[in-house]
């Protein structure tokens, strides 16, 4: 009687697995035939170009290599010559200027300071109108050649200066060998010497003037 139960659950469970199946294969929304995709062959022109490529990888390595290097030198040789630059400033060569033989200030600003120079000597100041043409001829050479005249120059340093033509460093340096005595010897500057500084001034600024 057992057995027979047993079989009977068997053949209820295999008919019910059956209709499951049967029930399974009438579905049109799934897939069943998986068919074998063969990928399409590779292109001759790729297949030359992996096979370039694998046969340069060595020659790609050293062209890597060497360029790292080149780079690593030229970031080595530009601090190298930033630093040689700071602890060594003269090796900083820089273009002299070429002094310009006919170099004159402008002849209204020439004018003008000769006109300022005459108030302060009309009121007996002659240092300081000495002083105002030395000055003002430091701002002319200034601002002809920027850059040349540092802080720490003296007027004879000026008056040498090889951008300046002749003409020009010869009544700077007279005008500044009587402002020097005056402010460095304690000589003071009457009339007279500043009368030489005019006359030398306005013979260089103005010489249709003179």
């Amino acid at each position: 009687m057992a057995g027979a139960s047993v079989g009977n659950a068997h053949s209820a469970a295999g008919d019910a697995l059956a209709r499951a199946h049967a029930a399974l294969l009438r579905q049109s929304d799934l897939q069943f035939d998986f068919a074998v995709r063969v990928p399409p062959p590779v292109p001759g022109w790729l297949k030359a170009l992996a096979d370039f490529l694998a046969a340069a990888g060595p020659v790609f390595k050293w062209v890597f290599w060497i360029g790292l290097a080149l780079g690593v030198g030229a970031v080595l040789l530009f601090l190298g010559r930033e630093l040689l630059a700071v602890r060594f400033p003269n090796l900083r060569r820089r273009p002299k200027p070429v002094a310009e033989p006919e170099w004159r200030p402008a002849a209204a600003r020439a004018r003008t300071l000769l006109e300022d120079a005459d108030r302060l000597a009309a009121a007996g100041r002659f240092g300081e109108a000495a002083h105002l043409i030395l000055f003002r001829s430091i701002e002319d050479i200034d601002a002809r050649w920027p850059g040349q005249i540092r802080p720490a120059l003296t007027s004879r340093d000026i008056a040498d200066l090889d951008i300046l033509p002749q003409a020009a460093r010869s009544t700077f340096a007279g005008i500044a060998r009587v402002v020097e005595q005056s402010f460095f010897g304690g000589r003071d500057v009457d009339a007279g010497a500043f009368a030489a500084c005019r006359h030398a001034y306005q013979a260089f600024a103005l010489p249709e003037r003179t």
